[in-house]
């Protein structure tokens, strides 16, 4: 922890959220953004599902982001993008490069029967791995849920070579809504401290409610004496490093 209290790490950025143009979600841009801000996040990010989720918004939604004023407050910085689906082994999304080169934030998860079919523990690595090699996507979101298993070490090692980070999804925590969440993301913070890989929490918030939760997140990374340093949400000057929108 280099020295420093717990106390002295201010937790500033919230990277995956959705809003109600995900179709399963209930409040808008606006209310998220203020719900964020009132709860100290300087980098906020909102990405909507991409087009295979059920109920979701079209193509032209994200075609039209550019069009949409990031500048809200001065004091927060706001991200528009995508949480796309892999719908492949290979790692393939469901977004066009061209659309992704417009992103500002984009998020790359496996949704469990959702465009995707899960198979065996180097068929679902390979598919994440896949997109880590895409330099359009910066996180893996959720890399978690049982019932898609995965090598944590190859993951990690192949998020050290990319520069593609890895989540640490605070609702599969908190709602143990996927497999052996709590179990699976131990292991992967294991091997993110063996080899001095930086994780990003993210909320997956869905509505104001959990806008800028860590709770469990942070819980878990204690229980592991994971190092404060590699948690980019308190350090949104390394974690902007990470993003479409300064990396392309």
């Amino acid at each position: 922890m280099g020295g420093m209290m717990k106390e002295n790490y201010e937790y500033q950025a919230d990277m995956h959220t959705h809003t109600i143009a995900s179709g399963h979600a209930y409040n808008t841009i606006q209310e998220m953004v203020d719900t964020a801000r009132n709860r100290g996040i300087k980098l906020y990010g909102i990405t909507d599902h991409a087009v295979t989720m059920p109920g979701t918004c079209g193509t032209e939604y994200f075609q039209n982001l550019k069009n949409v004023s990031r500048d809200f407050y001065d004091d927060i910085e706001v991200c528009l993008g995508v949480e796309l689906n892999i719908l492949d082994y290979g790692g393939n999304v469901d977004m066009s490069v061209e659309n992704l080169q417009e992103m500002d934030i984009t998020i790359a998860s496996i949704h469990n029967t959702i465009g995707y079919t899960s198979g065996t523990i180097e068929q679902n690595t390979s598919a994440i791995i896949g997109a880590m090699k895409n330099p359009l996507i910066n996180i893996i979101g959720h890399p978690d849920d049982g019932r898609v298993p995965v090598d944590y070490e190859a993951i990690v090692k192949a998020s050290k070579e990319y520069g593609t980070l890895l989540e640490l999804n605070d609702n599969s925590i908190s709602s143990g809504f996927r497999l052996n969440a709590r179990e699976n993301d131990r292991k992967m913070l294991e091997y993110c401290k063996e080899y001095s890989v930086p994780v990003v929490i993210g909320s997956d918030a869905h509505a104001v409610k959990t806008v800028a939760r860590h709770d469990s997140a942070l819980s878990l990374i204690e229980e592991t004496g994971f190092d404060y340093e590699l948690v980019l949400n308190f350090f949104p000057d390394r974690l902007r490093k990470y993003l479409n929108k300064y990396r392309h």
